[in-house]
């Protein structure tokens, strides 16, 4: 006879936006005992975007390991400020200055008053004008809706995303992505995803907003995703020439069933360049559900 164990999860909304909106990320603590292939399931189960497993670490205040419902990924920018925010608020944090152990290294997290922030790495960047056009295909998308003379560029802070400027908030509305293709170029430049964003906001209090696919890791579209928040912003200043060091991106308003979000993105600058990269929101606890697996 099979025996299942119970596993309780909870879903939290992270990067809300004055308290509404935010991306969902499934959370499960003491996941110590929990297999790959349990996580796996469970993250499939919860059927969000990303789930966060909480461990014990030897290395850093605490292990997470982050699943999609496809597969494992290194980082995650929601599921992190999700976990430290529900942490914090059920009183398990011991100081504002923790940490995260990661498949790929350890990243410091800050609490600030009720906002958790994580940390990303300086950034590096990749040239793809010579796929240009794929990618404007990828998107609907004509040469003429991008911002003038503003390229697209391959960033990386952790994760790779394709960031692609647009001249207008109704230019990124319409975008009909090819989820096929855009998984085709994905794989080629092993990214997470592209981030599209235009700076025609409703609000001088906004920055920037956006609109992320990616379909190579089973998520079609993202509410608010702080590791792609992070690499536009590190454009916004080397790219776009922003002299802002603190960015308000917005993402997740034109999803077909819209969440606004809110990413907080703080610049670190030694000498004229971008040092580090801390990306961070708010979590609010939304419910709790039961996960079965066999054992």
């Amino acid at each position: 006879m099979d025996t299942y164990k119970t596993i309780k999860v909870q879903i939290i909304n992270a990067f809300v936006d004055n308290g509404e909106g935010g991306n969902p990320a499934g959370i499960v603590l003491d996941a110590d005992m929990l297999s790959a292939k349990d996580k796996l399931e469970i993250s499939k189960k919860v059927g969000l975007s990303e789930t966060a497993f909480v461990s014990e670490s030897k290395k850093a205040d605490f292990k997470l390991d982050f699943f999609t419902p496809t597969r494992q990924i290194a980082h995650c920018g929601h599921a992190t400020i999700a976990t430290f925010s529900y942490l914090k608020q059920i009183g398990t944090l011991k100081t504002d200055n923790t940490s995260k152990e990661t498949i790929e290294g350890n990243r410091k997290i800050k609490i600030i008053e009720d906002l958790a922030f994580m940390e990303q790495l300086a950034p590096s960047y990749v040239d793809v004008t010579h796929k240009e056009g794929i990618i404007l295909n990828s998107l609907g998308l004509k040469k003429t809706d991008l911002i003038p003379e503003t390229p697209i560029r391959l960033v990386n802070t952790g994760n790779s995303f394709i960031i692609v400027p647009v001249a207008s908030a109704a230019i990124l509305k319409n975008i009909v992505p090819d989820f096929e293709l855009i998984e085709t170029i994905s794989e080629e430049f092993e990214l997470i995803g592209f981030y599209i964003f235009t700076t025609d906001t409703e609000s001088t209090e906004r920055d920037a907003t956006s609109r992320m696919f990616a379909p190579r890791y089973g998520i079609l579209e993202e509410a608010a995703t702080g590791m792609a928040a992070g690499p536009l912003a590190c454009y916004l200043y080397d790219v776009f020439g922003s002299t802002k060091t603190q960015f308000a991106i917005q993402q997740g308003k034109f999803m077909a069933k819209p969440s606004p979000s809110l990413i907080q993105v703080d610049l670190k600058i030694e000498d004229g360049k971008i040092a580090g990269v801390m990306a961070g929101g708010k979590g609010i606890l939304k419910s709790e559900m039961e996960i079965k697996i066999k054992v």
